[in-house]
């Protein structure tokens, strides 16, 4: 699967622990300017495995966060050590 760059280690994070679905809005904060079709690509993958995973959602525009950064293979945890190192060499 073709994912985009996430613009900023902080927003990302900050999405992850913050929104428990993601709409059109965050995931234009956190991939930065998309087309809406590759939005939509984006938002069907994911709804494919939360049909496969039988994850509900509280929007039918909306995707689970957890399973949408699993399955575009944005890892939390590393992302925290990248932040943390960065502060560390004050970067």
């Amino acid at each position: 699967m073709n994912v985009p760059t996430i613009t900023n280690i902080d927003t990302a994070i900050s999405i992850y622990y913050t929104h428990s679905e993601l709409g059109n809005k965050e995931i234009l904060t956190l991939f930065g300017r998309l087309s809406p079709v590759t939005i939509a690509r984006l938002k069907k993958e994911v709804k494919a495995k939360m049909n496969e995973e039988q994850v509900c959602s509280y929007g039918i525009n909306r995707i689970n966060t957890e399973i949408a950064f699993k399955l575009w293979g944005i890892d939390v945890k590393r992302l925290e050590a990248n932040r943390k190192k960065l502060k560390e060499l004050e970067l």
